[in-house]
């Protein structure tokens, strides 16, 4: 347990680790390079450190203990990879500016930041610290990019944001996975529901998984309007028992 009220996995993701970079790098750039002649309001300063900020940690809150269903935790993680395209659009519209367009994805530059790879994330007790130290040295590796140079630097970022943005759309993919496995929130407290009025009814077990059955009647076909014990683990289990004429 931390002083952030419990460590959450994403500490070990490495879509939260390279979106904190993107962050770092994202304030760095605009303090570096806005200014009251470019951003006089100081809007575009909020956007772009508010979106990567976004990108950290709707990624956090999506992959959480804190995170009440699979549904919620693909939302957070859909806003995280959106709050990070929309800053992504912010760095192309910085280079089109500047008459530039980004580094094509076969040039050297583009190859050299995509080769980095990050390091396995291994902490010791003090999970949050050791965390924060992960994550500026894995920052130290792509430092030849975050530079005084804005066009560089704005290529590199652009870079990493693409590929904390495919990492999302594992995650989404893998949270997708499990919620077809095991079904949302409000799926599992209406079973939880059925299956304690099944309880209640006295109903019978199921013969195939041994779950409370729940009284049910048939829609159609040749039965259509008869009554049955169906199992309150439909439609993973698909057991069923007739109702006897004493209604059990």
């Amino acid at each position: 347990m931390s002083m952030f009220g419990g460590t959450g996995g994403y500490f070990w993701l490495d879509s939260w680790i390279l979106g904190n970079i993107v962050q770092l790098g994202t304030q760095r750039f605009c303090l570096q390079f806005l200014n009251r002649t470019n951003d006089p309001s100081g809007r575009q300063y909020d956007q772009m450190t508010q979106a990567a900020r976004s990108g950290c940690v709707n990624n956090a809150e999506g992959s959480s203990r804190r995170a009440t269903s699979k549904e919620t935790e693909m939302y957070l993680t859909d806003v995280a990879r959106s709050s990070l395209a929309e800053l992504s659009c912010d760095y192309l519209n910085w280079l089109l500016q500047k008459e530039q367009a980004p580094w094509l994805k076969s040039s050297p530059e583009s190859r050299a930041v995509y080769a980095v790879r990050l390091d396995k994330a291994e902490y010791g007790e003090d999970v949050v610290h050791d965390a924060c130290v992960h994550i500026l040295t894995q920052k130290r590796k792509f430092a030849q990019w975050l530079t005084d140079d804005d066009v560089i630097m704005a290529n590199a970022l652009l870079i990493l944001i693409a590929r904390v943005i495919n990492m999302l759309n594992n995650q989404m993919e893998s949270q997708g996975e499990k919620f077809k496995e095991e079904g949302g929130f409000r799926e599992k407290l209406t079973g939880i529901r059925v299956e304690a009025q099944a309880q209640l009814q006295g109903a019978p077990v199921c013969p195939d998984c041994g779950k409370p059955m729940v009284r049910r009647k048939a829609k159609s076909g040749k039965n259509a309007g008869r009554e049955f014990w169906g199992c309150t683990g439909y439609p993973k289990c698909r057991g069923v028992r007739e109702v006897e004429e004493d209604g059990n």
